[in-house]
């Protein structure tokens, strides 16, 4: 049972392999793109239910006992994420051969697609803090390689940008994990976390902690520290943007998750109070970023930004409303951002444009779009019975039993701002003048929507079943609020 916990790397790994070879043949690369995705989703699905009834798994590689050897530890969270992980994927795989790649299937993309996800989820299951590295730099790799795929000009100069910053990062984080082993000598986060509450070397830890969220901060997009994100993201094809909007930052931000809940919880007061106001200055200027701009793929980039400030802002609330808040808001935020980097290629591409002022009267032709659109723009707000809005009443819950006021006037004006800044989008381009685009040809979007209806589903889903969804989120916060027990199911104490 134990080894369950690698297969969600194992499967993406063989499937990235394999689809090596059969590169030149598209439909076959396809075809195998969506089994092994399908495959991955029905395995992750089978772990979720099997780690709420029966525990944590452990796999110790190697047969060498923690915290000697490389362990994988699939927890409740890291489980949750998987699944979330491998429903995004199998989205993309079912998007991808409409979304006119075009010869950049040709260019090793489905490989590629697989490695990113190999990366992503081993970032999620590891229990080692190197290792932790190793996986960032596995779903950076293929990111990299997924960001100038075609290589036109602009893919070119933003992504130079995105590499430069993520090879700073990347070399502060072994930094800090060499700092983190020279103080305690591990990099087993379990036993880290058992050893820095002993150790005398304080004012270095204190340092390495903050190194860390610096690191973390950065691959999350956090304020100010995003400069890199929103133009790297909309550059590539729209499915690529989808992987990258729902799931790099996302890895950025279970980091500072699974770190500052179990290794770094001894000066709560000092360091989650200033996570509070990086949250908030996040949301704010994140926000402000999504309403200056027409172009609609940059208006979803820069909505990533508050969402990451949301999430962080349980972490810095840190009591468990907040916290299963953070991780309801988090999964539904990963979804909820595919579902509308995929719907606004879809838009760009019927109106053959991504500015607003050169679109208007789409509702028209492409009906469904619009709709489509309008249902989530509410569930991005937070508005009810969706998704997003049981995630931000248990965030504002929480920030209100901790009372912190400013915070909470800061996340409801916000969330205002982002239903206004998709809302513009359904306004501008659907509603709009529709002879501001000349006469429309109607474009088939064929194999486009079904993958976006299927996303939404889940958000709506995630929002009107609530009372089937929060139990696992009230659990996992349970789980995360006491480092002890992760640590004894590992050391087996």
């Amino acid at each position: 049972m134990s080894n369950l916990a690698v297969l969600p790397i194992i499967l993406p790994l063989v499937a990235a392999i394999v689809l090596i070879f059969f590169n030149s043949k598209v439909n076959v690369s396809r075809t195998l793109t969506k089994v092994f995705s399908l495959i991955g989703l029905g395995l992750s699905g089978y772990i979720v239910w099997e780690v709420l009834k029966n525990g944590t798994i452990i796999l110790e590689t190697g047969d060498w006992v923690a915290p000697y050897g490389i362990v994988l530890v699939m927890d409740s969270l890291a489980a949750v994420l998987v699944m979330t992980t491998n429903i995004i994927a199998v989205a993309c795989a079912f998007y991808a051969p409409s979304a006119g790649l075009g010869e950049k299937e040709n260019y090793y993309f489905y490989p590629f697609f697989f490695f990113l996800i190999t990366g992503v989820s081993g970032a999620f299951i590891t229990g080692d803090l190197f290792n932790l590295f190793v996986f960032f730099e596995v779903l950076l790799m293929a990111s990299y390689a997924l960001i100038v795929l075609g290589g036109d000009k602009v893919q070119l100069r933003e992504s130079l940008k995105y590499l430069l910053i993520n090879l700073f990062s990347s070399m502060l984080f072994v930094t800090a994990v060499a700092f983190v082993y020279g103080a305690v000598g591990t990099v087993n986060m379990a036993q880290i976390a058992q050893r820095v509450q002993e150790a005398d070397q304080q004012g270095i830890l204190t340092t390495v902690g903050i190194l860390l969220f610096f690191v973390f901060a950065t691959k999350a997009a956090l304020f100010p520290l995003y400069y890199w994100l929103p133009k790297s993201y909309v550059v590539p094809n729209p499915v690529i943007s989808a992987l990258f909007g729902a799931l790099l930052t996302k890895v950025g931000i279970y980091s500072i998750f699974r770190v500052f809940t179990l290794i770094f919880v001894h000066r709560v007061d000092l360091t989650h109070e200033v996570f509070i106001w990086f949250a908030g200055l996040s949301m704010v200027f994140g926000i402000i970023g999504a309403l200056s701009t027409s172009n609609i793929k940059l208006i979803i980039a820069y909505n990533i930004i508050p969402a990451i400030g949301f999430i962080l802002l349980g972490i810095g609330v840190m009591n468990e409303t907040a916290i299963s808040g953070s991780v309801y808001y988090l999964v539904h935020d990963m979804i909820i951002k595919s579902a509308l980097f995929l719907l606004v290629g879809v838009i760009a591409y019927v109106a053959g444009t991504s500015d607003l002022k050169k679109m208007g009267g789409l509702i028209h032709t492409y009906p469904l779009l619009g709709w489509l659109l309008f249902i989530a723009a509410f569930v991005l707000a937070g508005i009810p019975p969706f998704s997003g809005f049981i995630g931000k009443l248990l965030l504002l819950q929480g920030a209100f039993e901790g009372e912190h006021i400013i915070i909470i006037l800061i996340g409801l004006l916000t969330s205002l701002l982002i239903l206004y800044s998709v809302a513009k989008i359904f306004i501008h381009a659907f509603w709009g003048d529709k002879d501001a685009m000349g006469p429309i040809e109607k474009k088939s979007t064929k194999g486009m929507v079904a993958p976006i209806v299927f996303l939404l589903a889940l958000s709506v889903i995630m929002g009107v079943g609530a009372e089937y969804f929060y139990p696992i989120a009230d659990s996992i916060a349970a789980y995360l609020m006491d480092p002890q027990i992760y640590i004894d199911s590992v050391l087996k104490e």
